[in-house]
């Protein structure tokens, strides 16, 4: 719950027992809020059945970022957004390794 309270002070979020809220931009400029339970994790359920529970963080992150999307298509984004710098952080780190010093590693004679 450290995560939540560090994204609810983060993101200037309310939060009462049992939700935290998430004030959401309106084009009629009336407020809306989106109430999310406090809980570990929040299933989606999806059309085909399956379904996937993700944790609070994640959601809070993904309405944060998106609003305007559905719960399950913030989501989607949010973890393709994710995954894109995972990758773009790896091939950094191979770029830094190449660009250094040789491999100085010598494998021993067997």
């Amino acid at each position: 719950m450290e995560e939540i309270n560090e994204l609810i002070k983060r993101y200037h979020l309310e939060e009462d027992l049992e939700h935290v809220i998430i004030p959401l931009p309106d084009a009629k400029g009336t407020g809306r809020r989106c109430f999310l339970l406090k809980r570990r994790f929040i299933r989606i359920v999806y059309p085909d059945g399956h379904y996937v529970d993700y944790p609070l963080a994640e959601a809070i992150e993904a309405t944060v970022r998106y609003p305007e999307l559905l719960l399950s298509e913030a989501l989607y984004l949010l973890h393709k957004a994710r995954d894109a710098q995972r990758i773009e952080n790896t091939e950094n780190e191979k770029e830094l390794r190449s660009n250094g010093k040789e491999d100085t590693y010598k494998r021993p004679a067997f």
